[in-house]
């Protein structure tokens, strides 16, 4: 097992996520007494002295404040968001490109509300247009994604850890 691999999720004292973090540094916030146990992994950090278990969910006791988190704008960070899902017509796995659902040449900005993913073929299909006016429809409509969803943004659904499910929609 890796330890630094970001696979504990941290909560606040209010059980809202915070973020996730290594193995290690989960380990030691709770050795430390600065966070509690919300759902061990069932897995164990064997040392000489004694093996500690390894959380899989922590919350923190002292509340942290934190300014909202805005994650960067950014061709991958689209790509994740969209979860590589052509947004027109729901290929996966194929070439994947940005399209801009009001083309920038009609006044259309390069913002999270704007961008979306499509393959080759939709956005060629689309061209200059207005999705209405190329006669396509949007999946979903783009957004920004929230603080939660930003935490798991990398991860399928089905990768999800069970016990992290109750504190993070997806």
């Amino acid at each position: 097992m890796n330890l630094d691999a970001p696979r504990v999720l941290v909560l606040n004292a209010g059980y809202e996520p915070l973020g996730l973090t290594s193995v290690r540094r989960g380990v030691v916030l709770v050795q430390s007494g600065r966070a509690e146990v919300v759902s061990p992994s069932g897995h164990y950090l064997k040392t000489p002295s004694r093996p500690y278990p390894i959380p899989s969910v922590v919350r923190l006791f002292r509340m942290v404040r934190r300014p909202p988190g805005r994650l960067a704008l950014s061709r991958k960070n689209v790509f994740r968001r969209d979860r590589y899902t052509c947004q027109y017509c729901g290929a996966k796995g194929v070439e994947l490109t940005l399209d801009h659902v009001i083309p920038k040449s009609r006044g259309g900005k390069t913002t999270w509300e704007n961008l979306v993913t499509a393959c080759k073929a939709c956005n060629t299909k689309k061209g200059n247009r207005t999705p209405e006016e190329a006669g396509m429809r949007l999946l979903r409509r783009p957004r920004a994604p929230l603080y939660f969803e930003v935490i798991v943004l990398g991860l399928e659904a089905r990768e999800l850890p069970e016990d992290w499910r109750d504190f993070i929609a997806v």
